[in-house]
């Protein structure tokens, strides 16, 4: 007999169910019988956001370490679980959510559940796994400290925000991976790794209730636990605009201009994503997957502005649907010998036209139609249905992605003109750049006597 409680249905969607275990464990299934395949995601309400300084980077490692094998499952077995089904099977950490999946063939979806289940609560973090695995994350950051577009990115963030853990990079600092211990990532895991601060999904060809079975038999033994205490922060408003200057060794200067933006369930960030798609070009909320097509940029006003008149050779915009307010970011990268200067006057003259004089209706009504064709690309694929549902269920409740589609529709060019004026001042930005100060040097005595500046 299947001992679940029903806490919340839809009647947007007769396929969803929403249901929880006696421990608190919520499982949301959807029947798509497309394909004989289907897609499972088990989320967890942790991220770097919740971490502090000293143990920065701790959520990232922990997600690593849960590839490394489990009580009943040996480490080189893990891979094979899925991959004997023909599926695939990852995992990421960002700032608010820490999830991992498998997609396969329908057959599998028993020994997927049996691997979440005991990824959940037996964990091994065998010693060795621990070492090995913190020299591979150092490297991990190493190299994304040779790239200038994520070193600026980094520096960038750590600027606009002075309290809130946001500031942090999600792999966290360089001397907290070398400081923290074996005992620091178990705790991590045991607090935060309980059926009441995770999310089941399972979308495919399945029967909601042979999941829901399925769920009980793998999950309901795990105890409930302790439910985390929430780091609770609230940035202090910015109060003039700040600046980073990296000076290294490269070849492409790049220049990113970051405003402090809303939380998900804020009203004020649906109007932010359609002020984007006017500056930058639609993207859709989808962050597996939707970075990965590039967004319509023709008529875009920053696009224009720049790329068109040959002072950078892209530009991009980024705004995520996050728990706690985050930002707002525009990416430049320049054309070879244009000063930085001449970027970043082109790119704030332009919001500045927008903040002045707001918007037309018809880019308003162009962005609701590209950001409506972007949310469909979004729900492509039973994984990316299961990650949109598993996403929105951990950051803002179930009742917000069945409506997003409405409230983006809702927006008018009066709302993007008022959210321009009050969110993209000159007082709540973080201008950064990145100049690049010429090839490296040959040999070991010039380059010893012209060590790299940050």
């Amino acid at each position: 007999m299947v001992s679940m409680h029903l806490r919340a249905a839809t009647a947007v969607d007769s396929n969803l169910r929403f249901e929880y275990l006696p421990n608190g464990l919520k499982v949301v299934v959807r029947e798509i019988h497309t394909a004989p395949l289907v897609s499972v995601w088990c989320w967890y309400r942790v991220g770097s956001g919740d971490e502090l300084p000293g143990h920065t980077g701790v959520s990232h490692w922990v997600e690593h370490m849960n590839f490394k094998g489990t009580v009943n499952i040996p480490r080189e077995q893990m891979k094979g679980i899925v991959e004997r089904f023909g599926g695939m099977w990852n995992g990421y950490t960002w700032i608010d959510q820490t999830t991992y999946l498998e997609t396969a063939g329908r057959a599998a979806l028993d020994r997927m559940l049996f691997l979440e289940a005991e990824r959940m609560a037996y964990g091994l973090y065998e010693p060795g796994d621990c070492e090995s695995e913190r020299t591979v994350i150092i490297s991990e950051l190493q190299g994304g400290e040779n790239d200038p577009d994520q070193l600026l990115d980094t520096e960038v963030m750590a600027t606009a925000f002075r309290a809130h853990p946001y500031q942090h990079p999600t792999i966290g600092w360089l001397e907290d991976l070398r400081a923290m211990t074996r005992d620091d990532l178990v705790s991590h895991y045991r607090r935060f790794y309980i059926p009441n601060n995770a999310t089941l999904v399972v979308v495919g060809d399945v029967n909601a209730d042979d999941v829901l079975r399925g769920a009980e038999a793998h999950f309901a033994s795990i105890p409930e636990g302790v439910a985390p205490e929430r780091i609770r922060v609230c940035e202090p408003p910015q109060l003039g605009e700040r600046r980073v200057l990296i000076e290294r060794e490269g070849t492409t200067g790049y220049v990113k201009v970051v405003f402090h933006a809303p939380a998900a369930n804020d009203p004020d960030f649906f109007a932010m994503l359609v002020l984007d798609a006017i500056l930058t070009g639609a993207k859709g909320v989808n962050l597996w997957s939707s970075f990965r097509v590039a967004p319509p940029q023709r008529r875009a006003r920053l696009y224009t502005a720049l790329v068109e008149r040959g002072l950078a050779s892209s530009v991009s915009g980024a705004i995520m649907p996050t728990a706690q307010p985050y930002v707002y970011t525009l990416s430049f990268t320049a054309i070879d010998g244009i000063p930085l200067e001449d970027v970043e006057a082109a790119a704030l003259q332009e919001i500045e036209r927008v903040r002045e004089a707001g918007v037309e209706p018809a880019d308003v009504d162009r962005a609701r139609h590209q950001l409506r064709a972007r949310l469909v690309f979004d729900n492509d694929s039973v994984t990316n249905v299961a990650h949109q549902l598993g996403y929105f269920e951990t950051i803002a409740g179930p009742d917000y992605l069945p409506l997003l589609q409405q409230r983006i529709d809702a927006v008018t060019a009066e709302q993007v003109w008022d959210v321009a004026r009050r969110r993209l001042g000159p007082c709540t930005r973080t201008v950064g750049w990145f100049k690049p100060v010429g090839a490296p040097r040959q040999g070991l005595d010039e380059m010893s006597a012209n060590p790299a500046r940050t």
